[in-house]
């Protein structure tokens, strides 16, 4: 009998009926071994048969002959069964660990590319997956270098810094970023690291006739550990003590550019939206930063590890971490944030938005009870750190964050109900939280300050009232911050410019496509009947609209919030561009923006998904690169030279003519130079964190006002001052508009009319003298009598204060001047 040749469809019918039969045994194998071995499979690699440990099941070997055979259909049949089946296991499985097939599902949903950075931490370790990762890194490290290079190059050319002076190098430190220089150049000077820590805890040469813990009042945590790395590295020979200061500062660029690129790649699953968020970054550096000219400002320093924390908090949120992957996610954004509330003053109002953001999830049942509480004691513990190291200063105790997470955490655990009910019941509940929170907030803050007796920081809410027109306008400290630009809304040029790079149109999509999920999301939450396993969600990922994941919720947030603070403060729109940079590229190469524009066109596959999500960025970042590489280029051909004699000159005489221990009265900028230049002491300075330190800057500032020699005299002998610097370009101010020149400022404040032609306030008087900075410069006796000129240039007049000597007449109340 000759065998008859089989079709076809014969045959591969015996190969599934053998699949079936063989994938029915290996099933009922594995679920015994799991209630055995309590083995749960891999959902990441393809499980492996693994032979039976207890007593109680017999080795199979023709099954593992049969597996050995068929495993790769057998897989497939598994993912295809578990896919099938995933709806089924949900349903049954309230209270109960999640299956294997729930894990494999929200993993395989979760992985939008074919080699997300995610597969090497789960254990994919092939070939592609591993060049493939190591190219999106050595990317990334490209970028940041490149940032670093780009922003020290403009540095280098502007200033031409490598050929000037010591003395020019140091006054192009302008404002604040020369005194927090000085403290670096100061512990180095110091004979030895003890001696200077102990010079900055007990210094008497920032403020005169009073010693002040440096360390605790400002933060300069930064300059101490510069100034020891480099006496202990052995780097003194060939590279100077202010290269390796700008250096440091450069690199930070580079660690910021690293941080934005991986959140980016975590977001969309492609590091082509991690290279695009850098390119971004860089050809929208007008916006992003202004480190090449401000060096040592504290954000300089602080954003970079900003930008950190909110990577790692963007892997946090991921779902399918480990416990290990967790706690080490916990720990960096420990770090972080530590390392970014000890650089930056204003860290508690950057963080009170942050825990704004983090309430808002909670409220929105984004995530869980868990991470919640995670990220606020991250905070806290962060804050409390930084509190402890700057000498248990009371302006962190006192700060709005910690009473606001004291208060939603209190407030969380007195209604633990406040996530059950109906839809219109869980709204009610959730504002009647809100308010709670918001009226537990303001008095912890309240009571706190009062036994603290804080008032380090009410200039910053004075700031608040006024800018938004809910106090008055007439006070000093607030108008000075108003009348600055850097404080004043973000302009609509700026828009302008991130529209000319492409940034502006990606990201405003983005982030209305994902608004839109946003309500969606949070209504679908908001309506579903509570479960007890809300808590053990992993990520919050069960049960919630599928394509909107916790860790792009908190960045969508993040970039709003920052965003609303960006626009009514110019100077906060650094925290916000660049993050902004990131959820545009997120926008490009993610899948929900494309998935939404295809489905429109009716041509959504998956083959046409991955093709634009890679094809469009690179023709991005080559169309960036044809139009704005020429651009660059010139830019950084232009030459310039530092150039400011009068200061050089000025310096250069109170370095050489007047006594060290001279003091020196004048304005908050000036001053911070001339500490830096010379080493004198000061009577004011711009870390204006300090009521104290705003009373007696406001005082010094009467030189400029309408007030009369003997008046002024004895203000700066009060304050302990030998010397008052005035300055042509505030006397004679015209950069400002009428109203917002300082010396209007200090005439408002006096209840003094102001100059020139416009209108004043009703109940504003003339002033009974003239004007002090022009008048002394008339030589009349009454002010020669009291001060006399050492020094003049075009820019500056510089005047010693005589001494008083009271006649031994009898009935003489005239006092007598000595040299």
């Amino acid at each position: 009998m000759s065998r008859q040749k089989q079709s076809p469809a014969s045959t591969a019918g015996a190969r599934l009926c053998v699949v079936k039969r063989t994938f029915t045994i290996t099933r009922l194998w594995l679920r015994v071994c799991a209630s055995q071995w309590r083995f749960k499979p891999a959902s990441s690699t393809l499980p492996c048969y693994v032979a039976p440990c207890s007593p109680h099941i017999p080795h199979d070997p023709l099954l593992e002959r049969i597996c050995g055979y068929v495993w790769r259909d057998i897989w497939s049949g598994l993912k295809t069964h578990f896919n099938m089946t995933t709806l089924r296991q949900r349903k049954g499985s309230k209270g109960k660990e999640p299956s294997p097939a729930a894990e494999l599902q929200s993993q395989q949903h979760n992985c939008c590319s074919e080699h997300h950075p995610e597969k090497i931490l789960h254990g994919d370790w092939s070939w592609g997956a591993i060049i493939w990762t190591s190219v999106g890194w050595s990317v990334s490290v490209g970028l940041g270098l490149l940032c670093c290079i780009y922003v020290a190059t403009l540095h280098e050319n502007d200033l031409w810094f490598s050929n000037i002076k010591e003395v020019e190098r140091e006054i192009s430190f302008r404002t604040e970023c020369g005194l927090y220089y000085s403290y670096y150049k100061q512990m180095l000077r110091a004979p030895s690291i003890q001696e200077g820590l102990k010079e900055l805890i007990h210094d008497n040469l920032t403020e005169s006739k009073r010693t002040i813990n440096l360390l605790q009042r400002m933060n300069i945590y930064q300059e101490v550990f510069l100034s020891v790395l480099y006496r202990l590295l052995p780097i003194q020979s060939y590279l100077e003590p202010v290269y390796f200061y700008i250096y440091t500062v450069f690199s930070l660029q580079a660690v910021y550019v690293i941080a934005l690129y991986l959140t980016a790649w975590l977001l969309s699953g492609s590091w082509l939206a991690g290279a695009l968020t850098g390119v971004w970054y860089i050809l929208n550096r007008v916006d992003t930063t202004r480190v090449e000219f401000t060096i040592s400002l504290r954000e300089n320093w602080s954003l970079p590890f900003l930008a950190l924390q909110v990577t790692a908090i963007t892997c946090y949120l991921r779902p399918q971490l480990t416990t290990l992957q967790q706690k080490v996610m916990v720990w960096l954004m420990y770090v972080t944030t530590f390392c970014f509330c000890l650089t930056w003053q204003f860290n508690q109002f950057i963080l009170l938005v942050q825990a704004l953001v983090i309430y808002t999830l909670d409220c929105g049942d984004f995530l869980t009870t868990t991470q919640v509480t995670t990220l606020y004691l991250v905070q806290v513990s962060s804050l409390l750190s930084v509190w402890f190291l700057q000498f248990c200063n009371s302006m962190i105790l006192g700060s709005l964050v910690l009473s606001f997470i004291v208060a939603a955490l209190f407030i969380r655990h007195c209604q633990p109900g406040v996530k059950t009910g109906s839809l219109v019941v869980r709204l009610g509940k959730v504002l009647l939280h809100s308010a709670l929170v918001l009226l537990l907030t303001v008095t912890i803050n309240y009571l706190a300050k009062k036994a603290l007796q804080l008032r380090s920081d009410e200039h910053i809410f004075k700031f608040t009232k006024s800018k938004f027109a809910l106090g008055p306008t007439r006070d000093f400290d607030a108008s000075l911050y108003l009348c600055e630009e850097a404080f004043g809304l973000l302009p609509l040029d700026t828009l302008e410019r991130l529209a000319g790079t492409l940034l502006l149109y990606p990201y405003v999509l983005t982030l209305l496509l994902l608004c839109g999920m946003l309500v969606a999301a949070a209504l679908h939450n908001l309506s579903r009947p509570s479960r007890g396993s809300t808590e053990e969600r992993k990520g919050a990922g069960e049960g919630q609209v599928a394509a909107f994941r916790p860790d792009v919720v908190y960045n969508l947030l993040h970039t709003l919030f920052y965003g609303l603070l960006a626009f009514s403060t110019m100077r906060m729109k650094y925290i916000w561009t660049g993050h902004m940079c990131a959820v545009a590229a997120y926008g490009v190469c993610g899948t929900e923006l494309w998935t939404v524009l295809l489905s429109a066109l009716r041509c959504n596959t998956k083959l046409l998904l991955r093709l634009v999500r890679y094809v469009v960025p690179v023709v991005m970042i080559g169309f960036l690169y044809y139009k704005f590489w020429p651009k660059l280029m010139e830019e950084l051909s232009e030459l310039r030279e530092f150039y400011d004699p009068d200061t050089v000159e000025l310096m250069t005489w109170i370095s050489t003519k007047t006594p060290k221990q001279a003091v020196f009265a004048g304005s908050m900028q000036l001053l911070a130079g001339i500490k830096l230049c010379t080493g004198r002491v000061l009577t004011n300075h711009p870390h204006y964190e300090d009521k104290d330190l705003r009373e007696r800057t406001r005082q010094v500032y009467q030189v400029y006002a309408r007030r009369s020699p003997e008046e002024v005299y004895d203000i700066l002998k009060a304050i302990g001052a030998d010397y008052v610097v005035l300055e042509n370009s505030i006397c004679y101010e015209r950069r400002h508009r009428r109203g917002c020149r300082l010396r209007d400022l200090l005439d408002l404040a006096n209840g003094h009319i102001m100059d020139g032609p416009g209108e004043n306030d009703p109940d504003l008087v003339p002033a009974t003298h003239p004007r002090f900075c022009d008048a002394i410069k008339t030589d009349a006796a009454a002010y020669n009598a009291l001060f006399t000129r050492t020094f003049q240039n075009k820019t500056f007049h510089v005047y010693r204060l005589k001494k008083k000597r009271k006649k031994n007449t009898k009935g003489s109340s005239e006092p007598s001047v000595t040299q």
